[in-house]
């Protein structure tokens, strides 16, 4: 059964670059890699642990969410996860669909946070699935925007409520699902 589902995702994913390259000739052969890159499966199934958490009275929280829909298997608290990536998954300061995002720690947040990257949009704006951010709940979709003076993806803004972003956290990094940057 594993063998024909990873044989229907990727024939699914051969055909979705298919049509991204036929029907869209601004689509960059980078871009739709990236945005063919997300597992869908991973998503579903950190969303339904996260729920089964919930029903049972456990807190859901940032770094089990993340270590299941990313598939980069890291321990620990959200704030380690960037060094002990070092040598063992790609690391990046540019965003990459299903990569981790690594909140680097601040004195509002020491334990850091992490979130996956769910869809690149521009070189500027993102958005992330996580959970945690609003206590124990997951967040699908919500908008990242890169407001560091260098375009390098150190300081961002969260969207805290729909259609308002929060104040400036300061990131590490993207930590991709391989070994690859």
């Amino acid at each position: 059964m594993k063998h024909a589902t990873k044989s229907t995702r990727g024939a699914l994913l051969l055909a979705a670059s298919l049509l991204l390259g036929a029907g869209c000739a601004h689509v960059t052969p980078e871009q739709a890699a990236n945005k063919a890159t997300l597992d869908l499966e991973l998503r579903t199934l950190a969303i339904h642990e996260a729920q089964a958490k919930r029903a049972l009275g456990h807190r859901v929280w940032c770094v089990p969410f993340a270590r299941t829909a990313s598939g980069v298997d890291i321990r620990g608290n959200a704030n380690t996860w960037w060094s002990q990536a070092e040598g063992i998954y790609g690391r990046t300061k540019q965003p990459h669909v299903g990569a981790v995002m690594a909140f680097a720690a601040t004195r509002g947040m020491p334990m850091g946070h992490v979130a996956v990257v769910s869809r690149v949009i521009s070189d500027r704006e993102i958005t992330i699935d996580h959970a945690n951010w609003e206590r124990n709940q997951v967040s699908l979709g919500m908008t990242v925007i890169d407001v560091s003076d260098r375009n390098d993806w150190s300081r961002v803004r969260v969207e805290s409520n729909p259609g308002q972003l929060g104040k400036i956290y300061p990131i590490n990094g993207f930590i991709l699902p391989s070994t690859e940057v």
